[in-house]
This record gives C-alpha cells, structure tokens and sequence, in this order.
C-alpha cells in the first residue's frame, strides 16, 4: 500500500494492480483528504478487482452495473442506478458483501415499508438488490443470496388493474382541449402503445391504406438529451391496428402543424406532459384516477372484452411470452369450465 502527499495538501493513492486478463497496471488517483482516505480506497479498489468477497456492496454494485452496460438499454441502466442510489446503497454501501446476513437484508425490508411504498414498487427494489447477489454467486463465489433467503417482498402486481371503460375514456376525451392531448390519449387508448413508443411515432409509421401503425422505436429522455431507441423487447416491434376514425383525427392533426416533416416526431414532449395532462384532466371529466400506462390495461382488456384470444393480445401489445399476457389478464378471461363440462357430457 502507498499514498503521497501532493503538493496542494491532499492525498494521492498510487498502486499496481493485475487485470481479469493478466496484465499489469497502475491505479493513480488524488484529491483525498487524509492518508486513511487514500488508503481505504486501495484496498477497496484491490478488493472489487480481486473479486474478493469482503469488497463493499457499493463495489459490487458498481461491478454489476458494469457488466450491465452493454447488456441492456440505457433507460433501464438509469432506472437501475437511480434505485441502487435512492433505496439502497445509502442504507447498505459500506458493509462487506458477505457480512450481508438475511438478518441484515430483513432490516432493510422493514426499513422501505415505513416508506410507504407501493408492494410492487417494493418488489421492484428488492429484485433490483436480489439481481446484484445473483450476480456475485455466479463471478465472485458468494455461496448464497441473503435476499433470497428472506423470501418474497412485495407483490408482482397490484391487487386491483385500474382501467377505463369505453364510456369512461370517451367521457375524459370530451374534456380535453390542446389538440396534441387529444390525439396522443386517443392512441394511447385505441392502440394500448407504451408511453416511449408513442413519443417516438412520425407520421411514417403509419400504412394509412392498411390502417396499421407500425412500431420500431421508443422515446426517451436521458439527461438533457433526447435519445430514440430500440422497442422495450423483440416483440416490441410490432404492426398495430388502428380504427378509421382516430386515422382521420391523425389527419386532421398533422394538418394542423406548422412545416411538419413526415419523419420528425407527431408529438416533440416528454413523458411528464401526458402525466400532467392526464392529472389536470381527469378530475374536470369525472372519472376515476388511473396511470397513463392503465390506459394500456384498459386496451387489452377491450381486446379481451371482444373475443380476442391470449396470443393476439400478447402479438399486439408487444409481450415477449404469451405467458405475460395470461399472468397479467387471465381474471379478465371467461371462465369456460362450464363449457367444457357440456362438450364431455355430449360424448357419453
């Protein structure tokens, strides 16, 4: 171990180190304000690139989000990093990953209750903690996951899907003014597209002969920067039906942009303007309080309503398994014992 003085008072860490690959190098970083500082983060930094198991979590999060880099897209590396960064790392970051007892995990859990968070928002936490642990028994020899071990937390899914009826979505359209609103909520509602996936349409995308629209893309904004990328899975890309009369508010709407060009964005906001549309709105209308993302629920189960069967409805809001689709919409389904007991009994 070493660390100097630097000629402007604060301390330097100077090391070598070997590589995953085998080869030799050296680590230089400045600017701490003891030697016990610079020292700390020697031996930390040795630890994470050893793989040893007594490098602090903080290390092992930071190792697992960089595998995750080109792995996956960089919406959900933002999304990991804010929650390993708001409900994690300040309660866990400084102790040795395997000094990480269920004990240890247990407190924690009972720490996001007092929280008051969602079960599913809770689930989502715990997934998040239990991934990095699953990550370090298959590189870094940890023999259990302590997340695990506690067991479940939180729900996969709420205990009630809010949706809108037809009647209900009708009622709330009635209410809208800005002509962008109108449009993208009737998409939103005829087409049960994700958020991204709309603010990404141009008028491209749409077959107005076939009356499809076709969904290659997604929206997002990372930063101060706006970023269209791939569809949230394979199935994301997908070709949607879309009924003639939103066509002819389409219509209606690109007409009345100001030099629109057929490639650029039908609608140039982020996610919080619909978020704040739908909060501004849906009081003055007189309906019940529901996510834009409900309004995809409310698509499915319109779908479901007329007949349409599991694997349409999962083709045609773009889930990777049929498996998703009845896991989320099977209550919504006709229980078809009776039936089958009818067709049985006709066989004697």
């Amino acid at each position: 171990m070493s660390a100097h003085k630097t000629k402007r008072g604060t301390w330097l860490a100077s090391f070598r180190y070997t590589t995953w690959d085998g080869i030799r190098k050296q680590k230089k970083k400045e600017g701490f304000k003891t030697r016990r500082e610079a020292l700390k983060y020697e031996q930390e930094f040795l630890k994470k690139a050893s793989g040893n198991c007594d490098m602090a979590l903080s290390s092992l999060v930071e190792l697992y989000m960089s595998d995750c880099q080109s792995r996956l897209r960089p919406t959900s590396l933002i999304t990991k990093q804010s929650i390993f960064d708001t409900h994690i790392l300040p309660h866990l970051a400084d102790l040795p990953i395997n000094e990480i007892t269920p004990a240890v995990i247990r407190q924690w859990q009972n720490s996001l209750l007092d929280k008051g968070f969602t079960d599913t928002y809770l689930k989502t936490i715990n997934t998040q903690l239990s991934a990095v642990f699953n990550f370090a028994i298959k590189y870094y020899n940890i023999p259990s996951n302590p997340v695990v071990r506690c067991g479940p937390f939180g729900k996969k899914k709420a205990a009630e899907m809010q949706i809108w009826t037809v009647d209900e979505f009708k009622q709330f359209y009635e209410v809208l003014t800005r002509p962008q609103t109108k449009m993208a909520f009737e998409l939103f509602f005829w087409t049960g597209v994700r958020e991204g996936e709309l603010l990404a349409l141009t008028l491209n995308d749409f077959n107005f002969d076939t009356n499809r629209v076709f969904i290659t893309k997604s929206y997002a904004r990372l930063g101060n920067e706006d970023v269209i990328q791939a569809p949230k899975t394979p199935k994301g890309n997908r070709s949607i039906p879309v009924p003639n009369f939103v066509l002819e508010h389409l219509k209606e709407y690109v007409n009345m942009l100001y030099d629109y060009e057929p490639d650029e964005r039908l609608f140039p906001y982020t996610k919080s303007f619909f978020a704040h549309e739908m909060r501004k709105n849906y009081e003055k209308a007189g309906v019940k309080k529901i996510r834009i993302h409900d309004l995809r629920h409310s698509y499915a189960s319109m779908l479901i309503e007329q007949g349409c069967e599991p694997l349409l409805v999962a083709e045609l809001m773009g889930h990777e398994k049929v498996s998703t689709t009845m896991e989320t919409y099977s209550h919504l389904y006709p229980d078809k014992h009776d039936e089958v007991l009818k067709k049985l009994e006709n066989l004697k």
